[in-house]
């Protein structure tokens, strides 16, 4: 029996850890979370509003037997080290740990690392610690917070609206995509036009006339401008300069994910679920080591340790004069600085050794990862940057052009980041250059951008709502309601979404804005810095929120149902579209005089042959609305899974193939693919 346990949240960090740490330990998972709050008390809300809203926690489900398993192995080492992960989430994690296992004081500790390795896993043992509680409180107050608004504004919005849910972040979110689709509905187009000057070597743009700045409304205005110049012009200035162009720093959580959403087309799910598997560890010839540090963080600094080892790699692999310095990030008002920037955990494992042990994705998004950390402590690069400037009768025309005469970082991030060389003619102040043309173009102004997932993960951070690890479940949350459509890659906002948006600006614009949220931040930080008391945030924003719920419920005029231009059969009334707890359903509108539902036909997507009958595996939903696959000879054949089938079959068992977890398993047996 080992003499120390060691208890992690995910199963995928057990084997890599336990080899790391050795015989006299065991390293176990809780596989997450273990509890949250309950859904009893005022509201359902799982706190006591009287007593300084003391939670009150339950066991998630299916999570006893991992406690009662835990209590175990706890009960028979010698001590304990909760080892969830470096974040508020975790400490959270840790603290329910401790407290579900009754653990003595005295027989454990909290231990932490930024990254998979084993350098870094024992390192952890040296700077062991008690739970933090200041930070479990601020992270135990953003959930009750959360929950306080997701229940009593989604109990809302559900009786009054065609809605389903609202959120204390996801609807700040909503309200920036609405504001930007109401700026781009009241947008006016204005008509310009722009001159050029054709060369042999170069173009060069009208900007000014007598050296004040021009515009050109209209073609008549263009056409004037065009009868008085000729095609001689004369050089009047020539400047050159020097340029540094430095490189980025490197990733935190949102600039990865707005990186990966522009350059690899991954959306912010998918380059989190990818960042988790980089870091918690990938299987090379003779281990298992994590190849990226933690990828939940809003800090911009680099260990001491990386940086010596990088800036030797830099200066062996490209020589002296690529050695760069270490880069200051912009610092914004609620970065955390709890650990490092996003980097791989060894400079030398580059991407093209790991490509062998990664799949195209994981070796995209590592890549990506390693080449940023790298270029960010490389020398920037040198441009030489050249400004001509021509007059024509009092006209004055500018050209532009640039050379790079060291290409320092863009040695290895230029696939990432283009940089244009537009090479100028040599020419002196007073020579005479003839155009080969002067034409004029037409252009019209544009509207602002609707958000990409990229913008929308920038304005979040830019204006401090949320944080690194709720970017992408709140942008799932605003797809999931039907509040936002995807058009070209771009939130749209639904009608739902427009609607739901001007209710809560109605009654809670006080509370549901960028400025309020932003400051919920800056309190929660102040609680985890131990400068606040935590109930006291709580009873500040609920002696504010629940009197302006009380009269939006009283207040709020209800939506009603909207008609399907049917009747209904049995008494003639208009058929409605109501709301049920499954969903939206065709009913009479004369309920409950006429209690008539009409039927909707069941639409099924098949999907392959049944490994089991001659019937088909179709895709159904479940009374709660979940996807599952199963056969539709039901219930004469069970055959059913969760996972996607693949359409092919198991060649161990015959049962079906399906996804999970990136792999092709089997759904009976446990062949893998």
């Amino acid at each position: 029996m080992a003499k120390n346990l060691v208890i992690v949240e995910s199963p995928a960090k057990t084997k890599s850890i336990g080899k790391y740490l050795g015989d006299d330990f065991k390293v176990v998972s809780s596989k997450g979370h273990i509890r949250d709050l309950a859904t009893s008390g005022k509201f359902g809300l799982g706190v006591d509003i009287e007593d300084h809203f003391k939670p009150n926690y339950v066991t998630i489900k299916g999570k006893k037997k991992v406690i009662d398993d835990l209590k175990k192995e706890a009960n028979h080492a010698d001590f304990v080290y909760l080892a969830t992960d470096p974040d508020r989430e975790g400490e959270a994690i840790s603290w329910h740990l401790y407290d579900a296992l009754g653990l003595d004081e005295n027989e454990y500790d909290r231990i932490v690392f930024n990254e998979i390795t084993e350098s870094a896993v024992k390192d952890s043992l040296k700077h062991a610690r008690k739970i933090d509680n200041d930070l479990v409180n601020s992270q135990e107050t953003r959930r009750i917070l959360d929950r306080i608004i997701g229940f009593r504004l989604s109990k809302l919005m559900q009786s009054k609206t065609s809605g389903r849910a609202a959120g204390r972040v996801q609807s700040v979110a909503l309200k920036l995509i609405v504001d930007r689709e109401r700026e781009i509905m009241a947008f006016k187009e204005e008509e310009y036009w722009t001159i050029d000057a054709l060369f042999k070597e170069f173009k060069a743009s009208l900007e000014n006339y007598k050296d004040k700045k021009i515009e050109i409304k209209t073609e008549e205005e263009a056409d004037k401008i065009l009868s008085v110049l000729g095609q001689n012009f004369e050089v009047a200035k020539v400047e050159k300069k020097g340029k540094s162009k430095n490189s980025k720093p490197p990733f935190t959580t949102s600039t990865l994910q707005q990186a990966a959403s522009t350059l690899l087309n991954m959306n912010a799910t998918k380059t989190m679920m990818i960042a988790q598997k980089l870091y918690e560890g990938i299987e090379l010839e003779n281990e298992t080591v994590g190849l990226i540090s933690y990828m939940r963080t809003d800090s911009t600094r680099l260990s001491n340790d990386f940086v010596s080892d990088t800036f030797q790699y830099i200066e062996k692999e490209y020589g002296k004069k690529y050695v760069g310095s270490v880069k200051k990030g912009k610092t914004t008002e609620n970065v955390q600085d709890a650990h490092e920037a996003i980097r791989p955990t060894s400079i030398h494992r580059t991407p093209i050794s790991m490509k062998p042990y990664l799949t195209p994705e994981e070796y995209k998004l590592y890549r990506l990862i390693y080449t940023r950390a790298l270029a960010s402590l490389m020398a920037p690069a040198k441009t030489d940057n050249t400004t001509i400037l021509l007059t024509n009768h009092d006209y004055g025309f500018k050209a532009t052009g640039q050379t790079i005469t060291f290409d320092g970082y863009l040695k290895i991030y230029g696939d990432y980041e283009a940089t244009t060389e537009t090479t100028l003619p040599s020419l002196k102040e007073k020579e005479t250059v003839e155009s080969s043309e002067i034409r004029k173009e037409q252009h019209f102004t544009q509207p602002p951008a609707r958000y990409t997932e990229a913008k929308l993960v920038q304005a979040m951070e830019e204006d401090g709502i949320g944080r690194p690890s709720t970017y992408a479940p709140i942008m799932n949350k605003l797809k999931l309601h039907g509040y936002v459509s995807i058009v070209d890659k771009k939130f749209v906002p639904t009608e739902i979404g427009i609607e739901i948006t001007d209710k809560l600006q109605e009654y809670f614009s006080h509370i549901i804005n960028v400025k309020y949220t932003s400051n919920m931040e800056s309190d929660l930080d102040k609680i985890a810095d131990g400068d606040t008391v935590w109930y006291e945030i709580l009873e500040r924003f609920y002696k504010d929120f629940e009197p302006a719920l009380q009269v939006a419920f009283d207040s709020m005029e209800k939506e009603p149902p909207k008609e399907t231009g049917e009747s209904c059969p049995e008494c003639g009334s208009a058929l409605v579209i109501r709301k049920g707890r499954y969903g939206e359903f065709v009913a009479c509108s004369n309920y409950p005089k006429c209690k008539y539902i009409k039927a909707e036909p069941k639409e099924e997507t098949e999907i392959c042959s049944c490994p089991n009958c001659d019937g088909k595996i179709v895709e159904k939903k479940s009374r709660k609305g979940k996807i599952f696959y199963g056969c539709n000879n039901y219930p004469k054949c069970k055959t059913a899974t969760w996972d996607k089938p693949t359409g092919e079959f198991c060649p161990e068992c015959g049962n079906l193939l399906v996804e999970k977890k990136d792999k092709i398993k089997c759904s009976s047996c446990n062949y893998e693919k």
